[in-house]
């Protein structure tokens, strides 16, 4: 079976690609790029041949969203706290799996990775992202306030220890990266300390964040995950964290380091209201240290839920919950849970100062591959307003309109004013595409290159980038047409998803080997400081599989170093 995307403006920044062609896909994988009036071998044979027409239109990769909140017990705490601001699995800020599947596929996304997969709960997550249909999933293990690791820190074990140990979590979630909250700051938070900079140690352990840090990027890193250590860093929406932010960069020695979210960890404490924007310091500190990369965390104005790991901040945040309620818990030996949700208001100082500084950071990193479109949804925005966000980095005129409506205060101490850099269509590609393939080492996703599978998205050019990224006209997932406006639905009143995406759900994986001697040793010690036998905790590959619905996607490690 072949498919022809005809005539359209083809985009893949990966091959410097951007021009009007045909897009050639066989069982499933792209085959070949050829020019509009191609005849020969690869020329239409309209009795067996299907044809999209792509004309005035954009082609490209699936997107990726490298952090969003889309599984997991966090997930289902929020939902069950704020039944009466849901429209059930409705909701615009908290959809069920599958409707966030549906919207995210709409809006010409293909892959999405749950940042803050707990060990104890990673088969409930599991099972909610396998609900995702259509999508492409994958989680990070969520490490760095579990008492054990903690405990060796604090023992000065040797790193391979430590590697190992990280090793054997992130094989027995099924992951494919590693995720680290607040340092050590949830563990402390246990024992009454409200605040853990990044060199204050830990009540217990005596082990300070930037120790937590230091080894676990270097772990990451030896034993060969693609993705740097994603931190949540210390100090999360603080005025004046812009050091601890910096503290957490030094501390990575030079080894890949993924800051998440970083809007909020952008403060200055300059200023009539003691708090103002630090992301030119953000952006000499990445020029400096070429080893970082980051993704936003934008926020975008209006009512949603904020729901973290990061116990400790969730605490201090809850007094402003609107509506008043919140919910904190305490997980054993692992972590912690906070749930409140959130209104950000337009006329609001901070509020529209956290607004400007996302986009500060957006227009100020110049290497659209070192910084990813995220909302950390849902904690800065629906991953809806996604095509809004695009359309404020893509449209100076408009985002100088909104730039007049915010808090003046803001406005005025913001720098936004003076940026009039616009995306263009590649460096937006570059930024929700390659770069995400590239830092999650993906290798077959996110680009048009012949041979990968052809998970490819046609957008039509409408008059607004808003407008044009809100609504795909085809969806394809491995050559499978699955959603967009001209995709035939089943009438479910969600027409622009067909049933065969119910049968496509794939989990990313790295393939991580463990000597058996070494899994035998962490399988003894768990026990002593974890919630739960490491043997209970493990998810086979058959259990993914045949129970939890996924087709596992294999990514090797990069050789381990020592």
């Amino acid at each position: 079976m072949r498919t022809f995307i005809r005539g359209g403006r083809l985009i893949d920044p990966s091959q410097s690609l951007d021009r009007v062609a045909d897009l050639v896909i066989v069982d499933g994988q792209i085959e070949a790029v050829q020019s509009p009036d191609a005849t020969g071998p690869a020329a239409l044979d309209a009795s067996s041949d299907h044809a999209i027409d792509a004309r005035d239109c954009l082609v490209m990769a699936g997107g990726i969203d490298v952090h969003t909140h889309i599984g997991g017990g966090k997930v289902a705490l929020a939902r069950l706290l704020l039944q009466d601001l849901t429209d059930g699995p409705e909701s615009e800020f908290l959809p069920s799996p599958t409707v966030a599947a549906q919207r995210y596929l709409q809006m010409g996304y293909t892959s999405c990775f749950e940042p803050a997969v707990l060990p104890c709960n990673a088969r409930a997550a599991h099972a909610e992202m396998a609900l995702a249909h259509g999508l492409d999933t994958g989680g990070y293990c969520l490490l760095g306030n579990d008492d054990l690791l903690l405990q060796m820190i604090g023992d000065g074990v040797p790193q391979v220890m430590v590697n190992d140990y990280v090793a054997a979590m992130v094989a027995a979630t099924q992951c494919i990266a590693v995720k680290v909250v607040n340092p050590g700051g949830i563990n402390a938070f246990k024992y009454n300390v409200r605040d853990l900079d990044v060199d204050t140690p830990h009540p217990r352990y005596g082990v300070t964040p930037s120790k937590i840090i230091r080894t676990l990027c270097r772990a990451v890193y030896e034993i060969g995950l693609p993705h740097p250590l994603h931190v949540h860093c210390s100090n999360l929406g603080v005025p004046g964290n812009i050091a601890s932010t910096i503290k957490t960069i030094e501390a990575a020695d030079g080894l890949p380091i993924h800051l998440t979210h970083v809007q909020f960890h952008c403060y200055g404490d300059e200023g009539p209201y003691g708090m103002s924007s630090a992301a030119q310091q953000l952006v000499r500190a990445m020029q400096k240290h070429p080893n970082v990369t980051v993704d936003v965390g934008q926020i975008m104005f209006g009512q949603t839920v904020t729901i973290s790991g990061d116990t400790a901040h969730q605490f201090a945040n809850h007094r402003h919950a609107k509506p008043r309620k919140s919910a904190l818990v305490d997980i054993e030996c692992e972590a912690g849970c906070g749930v409140v949700p959130f209104r950000y208001r337009r006329r609001q100082f901070v509020h529209s100062l956290q607004w400007a500084i996302g986009l500060e950071l957006f227009l100020m990193i110049d290497d659209p591959e070192r910084v990813f479109l995220t909302t950390d949804h849902p904690n800065g925005a629906p991953f809806t307003s996604y095509p809004h966000l695009i359309r404020l980095l893509a449209d100076h005129s408009f985002r100088e309109t909104a730039l007049a409506e915010i808090h003046t205060d803001a406005a005025a101490a913001s720098d936004l004013s003076g940026l009039d850099r616009q995306y263009t269509i590649n460096e937006l590609v570059a930024m929700t595409r390659v770069g995400p393939s590239k830092i999650l080492g993906l290798g077959d996703t996110g680009t048009l290159r012949p041979g990968v599978p052809a998970d490819v998205v046609v957008y039509p050019q409408r008059s607004t980038w808003d407008q044009t990224f809100a609504q795909a006209k085809y969806v394809l997932k491995s050559g499978r047409c699955i959603a967009g406006t001209d995709v035939p639905s089943t009438g479910s009143g969600r027409p622009q998803v067909s049933t065969a995406a119910e049968s496509l759900h794939r989990t990313h994986r790295v393939d991580l080997s463990l000597d058996k001697s070494a899994w035998k040793s962490i399988v003894r010690r768990y026990p002593a400081a974890g919630s739960s036998s490491l043997g209970r905790l493990a998810i086979s590959d058959d259990e993914m599989r045949t129970q939890l619905g996924s087709t596992l996607v294999n990514h090797a490690p990069r050789p381990r170093q020592r």
